[in-house]
């Protein structure tokens, strides 16, 4: 099981890190892709054919990013709105109000961390593994 954390740019690579972090902790495959849905759509659309189970997509402003890589696969896609402006709530909007048919998953502002943890709960659904260590995650944090 594999999951790919596309940013935008450079400058969104530390909440790319986040996710990743996490991902690993639960053994799951990660790798993090820089491609701009604006500057090299392309790019994205190659992403969206490689051998990934679930993509998180981290973009700000238009965040046009998960909505583009969403519009190529028919494998889950989840959005990560960054703050850079108007306190991240444009890129919020944005991957929220996807048009139907392009259904974009949209965890909170800055969220890298709930979005991996979507992605391997999304990835539990096929691995009684990762289910076993998804509840003995909620057991942390319970206390």
């Amino acid at each position: 099981m594999k999951v790919a954390v596309v940013v935008g740019s450079e400058s969104d690579r530390k909440l790319a890190e986040e996710a990743e972090k996490v991902l690993e902790e639960f053994g799951v495959e990660c790798r993090v892709h820089v491609a701009s849905a604006h500057r090299n759509p392309e790019k994205v659309a190659r992403l969206a054919e490689e051998d990934y189970d679930v993509f998180i997509a981290i973009a700000g402003l238009s965040a046009a990013l998960p909505g583009v890589l969403a519009s190529h696969t028919l494998k889950p896609v989840i959005g990560v709105p960054r703050e850079v402006r108007l306190m991240g709530l444009d890129a919020l909007l944005s991957i929220a109000q996807m048009p139907p048919g392009v259904p974009v998953a949209a965890v909170g502002i800055d969220s890298a961390k709930n979005a991996a943890l979507l992605a391997v709960r999304i990835l539990a659904l096929q691995s009684e593994e990762l289910r076993e260590k998804l509840k003995e995650h909620r057991e942390r944090m319970r206390g």
